[in-house]
């Protein structure tokens, strides 16, 4: 899996039957030598001290250039010196006793790899940072086979990689097809009659942008790119554990949607989100401010997590969960790391200390919040909260579709007057205190100056969007890539870090990533060049070629075939039916479910005890409006494999089982369509004999 992910040369795909002269002029330490290390060295000679062997390391520069402890007069590696360098010596030696990797390991060396090996300690042996810890630069153009198939930079760079590896790209797709797919892409509706009409019809050069244009401005944009968010954001209509209750978030979804529809751009997404209430503080802003309402609201990302409503348990231990599981949303949905392996102790991959961990925990710790929430039939919005009302909706939050005239609570973020002191916890045990430790990021991904940023969440936003930070710009377009070509430019979209894969396009995401950040952090603008390119445009058709060259279509040279979403499925099932109601966000709804599921998973207490159902117009609402219980999710969702929302989720597992066949010929929904189909089409073909 490894080996695949590094790929850089044509070579790496055989890499068993590839010879010395495949290996690339300049041998880079992340993309060539690192990914052989990790394979076949470093289980014994890497991070893991408790399973070091000979206490020698390769992973780190100053271990692998010192002196070995059995024998001073060598080094492991001597950069320009193969004759002094004893893993040169080891890995080429005939003396299997000597070998390495040992014999025993099964884990030989290539020839391609040895070669790989020797170019780079002849080249100087330079070691570098782990790739995601680089900030981007804009690379160089390069030069392609055909100058005339890219419409813009992003096919460049595809165009070089197919090149490389002796690919050609398809031909582009005809324009039914294309149009259903940019249509679903950034819609996730199925194009309109009138819209597929016209674009046939249309023969200018310009017709597909034309579309493209208007597909942005469509109000379904916003829920589209909404979807993804909602899942990093683990946002649910329950409060999750066992008594489950009610909780009304669903004004913060309404926020995200009209956040994409106006184009926030992405530095102004994420700041009000980690950071609004702080925003809202240091402009001074009054409580009945306009923007300082919507940057209150925004602030619902962090307080998605599950609360407990159960009798008898530690509250510290559950607030402690809770600002747990805001750190670890964090790390993952912004950074791409697995900050959560840190919790009780160091991390065993990537440079991240325990003390790292609770740096970044402090952030979060200042809410003044209490572990237990009350009952199972206490108030939807634990404290601090914000109150919704109708005169706010009329003058104000008009994005948010309020019909009800009861106001509504949102769960919001809000730091305590006085500072909490914030401890390492010695393995994780909230009542095990530790050092104490302030606001902090890691200096490897780019020093915390508390000069520059105040020691809160308004300092850490400003820290992610400082333009030498690594990760901020690549984490997002890389997930937006995979929104629109099944996979991201770097697979692991969660794992930027040492244990996950490298990018298949690397200069293709550091242009992505600096152009972003250059352009305003526009996300319209970054969606256009994508579905814009001849990469995106290309036919989905599979040659011999493909599957034997690249069968998992890593290098691009034909368009994916991707399943829509759960959510999407019951969109397409139901706009095709003309069932569809489109109306934009407002309270979940309760669709058809099996009898009796609901209450058999629930405590039964509370206002969510019993399932009641909605009816009328309710019932044909977007899927991802429906009502998400924590303990009992939508199981017709979870078949087609949609987030549980119990936690952040970047990207969803993709299963084919035969429950989704069964789904699709029982369920009321997709039945009730498909007789409104039916009669739909019985009455258009009795016109026509009329």
């Amino acid at each position: 899996m490894v080996a695949l992910a590094c790929v850089t040369t044509a070579c790496f795909l055989n890499r068993g039957n590839a010879s010395a002269a495949s290996v690339p002029d300049e041998v880079d330490y992340n993309y060539h030598i690192r990914p052989i290390l990790s394979d076949r060295c470093f289980k014994c000679h890497g991070p893991d001290a408790n399973k070091r062997e000979a206490d020698l390391r390769l992973d780190t520069e100053a271990a692998a250039y010192a002196a070995l402890k059995d024998n001073p007069k060598l080094h492991a590696i001597v950069p320009g010196d193969l004759d002094n360098s004893a893993v040169w010596l080891r890995i080429t030696t005939k003396d299997t006793a000597e070998l390495m990797p040992p014999v025993e390991s099964n884990l030989k060396l290539t020839e391609h790899e040895i070669a790989l090996i020797e170019k780079w300690i002849k080249q100087g042996a330079k070691y570098k940072p782990h790739w995601a810890f680089i900030a981007p630069t804009t690379p160089k153009l390069p030069e392609v086979s055909d100058e005339a198939w890219p419409k813009n930079e992003i096919d460049r760079f595809t165009l070089a990689k197919m090149d490389e590896n002796g690919l050609s790209p398809n031909e582009e797709a005809d324009k039914e097809r294309l149009l259903k797919r940019v249509a679903l892409d950034i819609t996730g509706l199925p194009p309109s009659f009138e819209l597929q009409e016209r674009f046939l019809k249309d023969k200018s050069e310009n017709a597909y942008e034309k579309v493209v244009d208007e597909l942005l401005k469509s109000k379904h944009y916003g829920e589209k790119m909404a979807l993804p968010w909602l899942d990093a954001a683990r946002y649910a209509d329950s409060h999750g554990y066992q008594d489950d209750g009610l909780r009304t978030m669903w004004p913060w979804r309404d926020w995200v949607i009209h956040a994409f529809n106006q184009n926030y751009g992405y530095d102004k997404f994420v700041t009000w989100q980690l950071a609004g209430d702080l925003l809202v503080k240091q402009q001074g802003k009054k409580a009945d401010d306009p923007a300082a309402k919507e940057m209150m609201l925004a602030t619902g990302f962090n307080r998605n997590h599950k609360i407990t409503q159960e009798g008898g348990v530690i509250d510290e231990e559950y607030r402690i969960e809770y600002v747990t599981d805001r750190t670890n949303t964090y790390g993952k949905t912004f950074l791409a790391l697995t900050y959560e392996c840190a919790k009780c102790h160091d991390h065993k991959y990537d440079p991240i200390l325990q003390k790292d961990y609770y740096s970044a925990f402090a952030f979060f710790n200042q809410v003044p919040e209490k572990g237990l929430f009350g009952t199972s039939d206490a108030n939807v919005a634990d404290q601090p909260n914000k109150k919704i009302t109708t005169k706010d909706v009329k003058d104000i939050l008009k994005f948010v579709n309020k019909t009800d005239t009861a106001a509504v609570l949102v769960m919001v973020m809000q730091d305590k007057d006085t500072l909490r002191p914030t401890h390492i916890l010695n393995r994780g045990n909230y009542d095990q205190l530790g050092d104490v430790v302030t606001a902090n990021m890691p200096n490897f991904i780019l020093p915390f100056n508390p000069k520059k940023y105040p020691q809160n969440r308004l300092g850490l936003a400003q820290w992610m969007l400082d333009p030498k930070n690594p990760l901020t710009a690549r984490v997002f377009v890389n997930r937006v890539w995979q929104e629109f070509f099944g996979r991201g430019i770097v697979k692991t979209v969660g794992d930027f870090g040492m244990q996950g894969e490298l990018p298949s396009h690397p200069q293709l995401l550091d242009w992505l990533a600096v152009d972003f950040r250059t352009h305003g952090w526009d996300i319209k603008r970054l969606v256009k060049q994508i579905v814009l390119s001849a990469t995106y445009r290309q036919s989905s058709v599979i040659t011999k070629e493909h599957l034997s060259k690249d069968p998992e279509n890593v290098f691009l040279a034909r368009a994916p075939r991707m399943r829509l979403p759960a959510e999407f499925v019951r969109d397409l099932v139901l706009a095709s039916s003309g069932l569809l109601n489109p109306e934009i966000g407002g309270p979940s709804v309760k669709t058809y479910q099996p009898k009796g599921l609901w209450e058999s998973a629930t405590s039964g207490r509370g206002i969510l005890k019993t399932y009641v159902q909605d009816h009328g117009d309710s019932l044909y609402r977007r899927g991802m409006y429906v009502f998400i219980k924590r303990t009992v999710p939508p199981p017709n969702m979870l078949i087609f494999d949609a987030s549980n929302r119990d936690q952040c989720e970047v990207k969803r597992s993709r299963t084919n089982t035969p429950l989704q066949a069964l789904l699709m010929l029982n369920d009321p929904t997709v039945l009730e369509s498909a007789r409104g189909l039916a009669e739909k089409l019985t009455l258009e073909k009795s016109s026509v004999y009329d």
